[in-house]
């Protein structure tokens, strides 16, 4: 009996070796994406996927959880076991904004683990076509006019688009109304079918309407190279370069062995000459942050975010 009882316990110990030094990742990966399909972060995971599942030897089940501006996912994240299985597409300032300005976020910034960030979309404010908007002056006279009449269509609350639109109303002295979609893809949905007067938009979604939409303004330093007839906020006189970031995360607690897999894997995608061209095609700004790098720019961010809510009267729990 001894020696069973032994025997036992040799193999249940050689069995949880074994197990502990099982190769990760040993089983299927979720990915979650915040945001409704078709839009930017479900476009990148798509072209990310099958790339991941040939790097890291098992599937990538890509799963929507769209609410709250991105907040329902990431608060799923942040409350996934911290397994090396489950990830998600984060956003910048979104996952900066939400647990500053939301008292139900559901999540912290710290409790999400950066892997990479690897795409950026500066933030357009554009109009229609026809539209008797025919420059930014235009636009602003009318608000200005008009208090409220304007509707202006952004992604989720308390995001990049939200802030967009907080900022262009304290510059112009405007008051807009701001329509907020769980997504791009409704958002764009919505403008071109004549509900909404404007819309804030992500540099890809200008890039693909350019022939239905007219840019008054564009978030970045320098005119973009695939709308070169958009002047930037800083050109108008405006001090604004909106912009999205996205990356990818996991929950805090996630072994460092498991993350940088999941990182260099990413890492490994991002350098891929055929994935720049595309996301440069598309009307992305292709980024390669590492996970080192990635805190270091979420916490400068922080920091330079924070000074744009004070400047709102945006602190504290809305």
């Amino acid at each position: 009996m001894r020696r069973l009882v032994w025997t036992l316990l040799l193999y249940l110990v050689a069995f949880s070796l074994a197990a502990s030094a099982a190769p990760f990742p040993a089983k299927p990966l979720t990915y979650i994406i915040c945001f409704d399909p078709g839009g930017q972060s479900d476009l990148e995971a798509r072209r990310q996927q099958p790339l991941l599942e040939e790097l890291l030897g098992t599937s990538v089940i890509v799963q929507y959880k769209i609410g709250g501006g991105g907040s329902l996912g990431w608060a799923e994240l942040a409350n996934s076991p911290p397994d090396g299985c489950t990830m998600a597409g984060i956003n910048l300032p979104h996952i900066i904004l939400q647990p500053l300005l939301r008292g139900d976020a559901g999540y912290s910034t710290e409790a999400i683990v950066p892997l990479a960030l690897f795409q950026a979309t500066p933030i357009g404010l554009a109009v229609a076509k026809d539209s008797p908007w025919q420059t930014l002056d235009d636009f602003v006279a009318y608000a200005q006019d008009h208090p409220g009449a304007i509707t202006v269509g952004g992604s989720g609350t308390y995001s990049g688009h939200h802030l967009a639109h907080l900022q262009l109303e304290k510059l112009t002295n405007t008051k807009l109304s701001y329509v907020p979609f769980t997504g791009a893809a409704p958002q764009v949905a919505a403008f071109l079918g004549g509900h909404i007067s404007a819309m804030l938009a992500n540099s890809n979604d200008l890039v693909l309407h350019r022939d239905k939409v007219r840019v008054l303004a564009f978030g970045a330093r320098e005119r973009f190279s695939l709308l070169p007839d958009a002047p930037t906020f800083l050109e108008l006189g405006l001090d604004m370069i909106p912009s999205i970031d996205r990356g990818v995360g996991v929950p805090k607690g996630t072994p460092l062995e498991q993350i940088a897999i999941l990182e260099q894997a990413f890492l490994t995608i991002m350098e891929r000459p055929d994935i720049q061209e595309a996301m440069i095609s598309q009307g992305f700004v292709p980024l390669r942050l590492s996970r080192e790098e990635s805190q270091r720019y979420i916490r400068e961010m922080a920091e330079e975010y924070g000074a744009i809510l004070q400047e709102l009267n945006l602190t504290g729990a809305q």
